[in-house]
């Protein structure tokens, strides 16, 4: 860790310092703001489950205009007006007493949501650059799971629906953590704007519009294999996987929380680990050993529906959250966004990574509605057979993506990046 931190530019390691704080204040609250809703401010159910709904619509929504301002004005002003969405959000969810004004202060977060993660990458390519990118990303991954995981056992330890003042300091506190990443891009990083100068109008890509990038066969092959990441990963952790585990596995709730907690730890603990070993390896062989991976924790995981209620079930389960599935995302996260922003041209890095993050967020949306229908109509084997066919879909997806991307943007090392790495 020194030696990583000792190698990051000074942009670099202000931008890392403000990731775990941000995310402690969404894990206070994320777990919590549905039963906020249901218990502590009435509202139904459904109603509650709708408007949660809203940050990933009006995330979706918002990721494609949010790619072209942060190609056409830098990330930073983005990523600043992200973040007093989310403040103004968080302030006004706190005190949201009516349907209506619940559903405004998420679509702030929603849209915080949907231009955070693209201008967030934009920024850190501008700023850091080769092998050192992508441990940057891996260790970026672990720290934003420490945050949410620190953050939810607090939130755990402190709200109570009983005193519903707790919610309102939780949500409150959520907003103060969000003004550490302001308060570092106003001061130490004002000079960094995160935008490219744009090249000659006959250059190649000068003016690449969305539909001229998804035109090429690589964008596309990239955009599959996000989707299918996102379907069967984190589509899956909030939806897929915890009514598996409760109403096949017959697993206690504590256990699935206990899941959570070692997914959590394994991210943490593992993830330096997992980029000492990809480091100069091919990315779509990464991205390959996370489809065999999760393929192995899918059968595990639906091998848990054949012993419900025992041991061995409870083992199953935790071992599909804590081990298989946390070892394939710290792969994920060091790879494929490292593979997105070298692929990208410099100009460009805004479109691109709203790509990568619309993708992801389809399959956040595709992943618990199918989730939720197989599983009410008693397809448990389908479900547990459509996520291991999904993992075959990515490794051959990766493998499409290989013949089509140059070694160095698959993360090979060649003799010129090799030669300061010794120095």
């Amino acid at each position: 860790m020194r030696d990583f931190i000792a190698a990051l530019p000074r942009e670099g390691r202000w931008l890392l310092a403000t990731v775990a704080i941000q995310l402690l204040g969404r894990g206070m609250t994320l777990p919590f703001t549905i039963i906020y809703l249901h218990e502590v401010r009435g509202f139904d159910l459904g109603v509650a489950g709708s408007l949660m709904g809203l940050i990933a619509i009006v995330g979706l929504i918002v990721t494609g205009p949010g790619g072209s301002l942060i190609d056409r004005y830098g990330a930073r002003p983005v990523i600043l007006g992200g973040l007093v969405c989310a403040i103004a959000g968080d302030v006004m969810l706190a005190f949201a007493t009516t349907p209506v004004l619940a559903g405004a202060a998420l679509c702030l977060l929603g849209i915080q949501a949907g231009v955070s993660w693209p201008a967030a990458n934009a920024l850190v390519a501008t700023v850091v650059e080769g092998d050192l990118r992508q441990r940057y990303y891996g260790v970026n991954f672990a720290l934003i799971n420490l945050g949410i995981g620190v953050g939810g056992v607090i939130g755990g330890l402190f709200v109570d629906v009983a005193r519903p003042e707790t919610f309102t300091f939780a949500f409150l506190a959520n907003a103060v953590t969000f003004t550490a990443p302001a308060l570092v891009l106003l001061g130490p990083l004002r000079h960094v704007h995160g935008r490219a100068a744009r090249p000659a109008a006959d250059e190649p890509h000068a003016g690449a519009s969305y539909a001229s990038i998804l035109r090429r066969p690589e964008v596309v092959w990239l955009v599959v294999i996000g989707v299918l990441l996102s379907t069967l990963g984190y589509g899956q952790i909030e939806s897929g996987f915890p009514a598996y585990a409760r109403q096949i596995s017959e697993v206690s709730t504590r256990v699935v929380g206990f899941a959570f907690v070692a997914n959590t730890a394994v991210i943490v603990l593992a993830q330096f680990w997992v980029m000492n070993r990809v480091s100069g390896r091919r990315r779509t062989r990464v991205l390959i050993a996370t489809a065999v991976i999760w393929a192995v924790a899918w059968v595990v995981f639906g091998a848990t529906g054949l012993m419900p209620g025992s041991i061995a079930a409870v083992v199953g389960v935790v071992a599909f959250q804590g081990l298989f599935f946390a070892l394939g995302e710290t792969l994920m996260q060091t790879a494929f966004p490292s593979l997105t922003n070298d692929m990208a041209p410099d100009h460009l890095r805004g479109r691109y990574n709203a790509i990568n993050s619309a993708s992801f967020q389809t399959g956040a949306i595709i992943g618990p509605v199918m989730a939720g229908f197989l599983l009410e109509h008693g397809r448990s084997t389908l479900f547990i057979a459509a996520m291991v066919v999904g993992c075959v879909g990515i490794a051959a997806g990766a493998l499409r993506l290989e013949r089509r991307i140059t070694p160095a943007v698959n993360g090979l090392r060649t003799p010129l990046t090799q030669e300061p790495a010794r120095q």
